[in-house]
């Protein structure tokens, strides 16, 4: 009897929702996040704790000056792309893969001039993105465009193959050089190099970067993304120099060995993230949608959902992770950071980790009601906050915990300045956002119990 339940009655609706594009984003999201994971406890287990703070400085730096890319085209992309006709679609992928192609045309020529100050540079995480910037973004330019589309269309499966092929690749690289006994910061990169290359070619190849609109865009079109862009660029290069700013303050005041130790403590909060990503990635073209029709009471209505259920939903997660810190240092990292302070690190990520979905979605709706420039100036304020704080906490503790306990300021100063400015478009009550969302979790857990759970017809 249970059997033929399972066949014909549970299984289509698990299948069901294992299809749901919530389930699809959070899914390919965790196990990005997994492989991400695996990813950095290998090189900090490969590499001595210096050059592991060196490769994380690369890294931050590289992101860094993506965002002139990233920041310029992601939100305005799938702003305009969600939910329109194909004609229009072609339209503002062609035009989007020709501010692409400037933007990054632009910074590989920046290259150039930039292998000429090499000579006067010391740091070597610095070092070596001064050498291969430019060659990096060229090679990432499809694979970002196609991420750019899958994510317009919603089609997160695919999303995943192109994430995974990225990650996978560079994993089995960093896992080749070991064997062989060739690890070293130069070898990562090129294995870094080579794996965005591939997987580049990859999109293209499946025809998901869309290349081929290039020829269909047009001035108007080129226009609406650099207008909304130029906002949107300036918000997201601010809050990467918000995040980016702890990076560079511990690696030229307390060194590249202080960085390791940080950024190993911090590399564990990606599990926070696996939820956030997930949920903003489904819910930008849902609030667009409402924000498009004109409904404004079912913007702020999805805004308080996600907010409220993703807080609660990372209560036990903060206590469970506080708790196992620890362990899961030890194991991401091994011996040689077991008694550092990055075990405490974590804790405190995790603490301020239930201001983060307040922050994320509410700066998400904010560039959803064409409000981009608030967000542009909150992060302004957040990254003179951080960097004050920053510095304070560090002359004051004199380690990284000056850094780590100060973060959440500029995370309330967000929090704050988004909630005021929100209320102008639609008077709301802040501690509604978690009534609403217990109550839409209460629902989430009664639906998926109904799946589980035998008929009684």
């Amino acid at each position: 009897m249970f059997y033929d339940y399972l066949n014909e009655k549970m299984w289509p609706k698990v299948i069901s929702a294992i299809k749901n594009k919530h389930f699809l984003s959070l899914a390919g999201n965790g196990i990005m996040i997994v492989l991400s994971m695996i990813t950095t406890a290998i090189i900090f287990r490969a590499l001595p704790i210096a050059k592991a703070g060196e490769w994380g400085f690369f890294q931050a730096t590289f992101l860094l000056i993506d965002t002139f890319r990233s920041g310029f085209i992601t939100t305005a992309f799938i702003k305009f792309y969600a939910g329109s006709d194909e004609k229009r679609t072609v339209e503002v992928a062609g035009s989007t893969w020709f501010v692409g192609l400037i933007i990054t045309g632009i910074l590989a020529i920046l290259n150039i001039p930039a292998l000429f100050a090499m000579h006067y540079v010391a740091d070597e995480g610095l070092l070596l993105f001064l050498k291969w910037f430019g060659l990096a973004y060229i090679f990432t330019l499809p694979m970002f465009m196609a991420t750019c589309v899958l994510q317009g269309e919603q089609r997160f499966d695919q999303l995943l193959y192109v994430r995974f092929v990225n990650r996978g690749l560079f994993i089995v690289f960093i896992i080749v050089l070991i064997v062989i006994h060739k690890m070293s910061l130069e070898t990562l990169l090129y294995s870094y190099l080579v794996s965005n290359l591939i997987t580049s070619i990859y999109t293209m190849a499946m025809g998901w970067s869309r290349i081929s609109t290039l020829t269909k865009r047009t001035k108007s079109s080129i226009k609406e993304i650099y207008d909304f862009g130029k906002y949107s660029v300036g918000t997201t290069l601010s809050s990467n120099m918000f995040r980016t700013s702890d990076t560079y303050i511990i690696n030229f005041m307390l060194g590249p060995a202080a960085l390791a130790i940080y950024n190993l403590g911090q590399s564990l909060m990606q599990l926070v993230e696996v939820p956030l990503v997930s949920f903003a990635a489904t819910g930008m073209p849902l609030l667009s949608s409402f924000y498009n029709q004109n409904k404004r009471a079912e913007v702020i209505q999805t805004m308080k959902k996600y907010i409220g259920m993703l807080t609660i939903i990372l209560i036990p997660a903060c206590i469970i992770a506080c708790l196992l810190a620890d362990f899961a240092i030890g194991l991401i990292g091994g011996g040689k950071y077991a008694h550092t302070e990055a075990a405490n690190v974590f804790r405190f990520f995790m603490t301020f980790a239930l201001l983060y979905p307040a922050d994320r979605f509410s700066a998400l709706t904010l560039d959803v009601i064409h409000r981009p420039q608030v967000n542009f100036y909150k992060v302004l304020v957040m990254l003179a906050a951080n960097i004050i704080f920053d510095y304070l906490g560090i002359k004051v503790f004199g380690n990284i915990y000056g850094v780590a306990v100060t973060t959440a300021i500029p995370v309330l100063i967000a929090v704050f300045i988004s909630y005021f400015e929100l209320n102008k478009y639609l008077k709301y009550s802040f501690w509604s956002i978690y009534a609403t969302g217990y109550t839409e979790l209460k629902l989430l857990i009664k639906q998926g119990m109904a799946i589980i759970r035998p008929s009684t017809n």
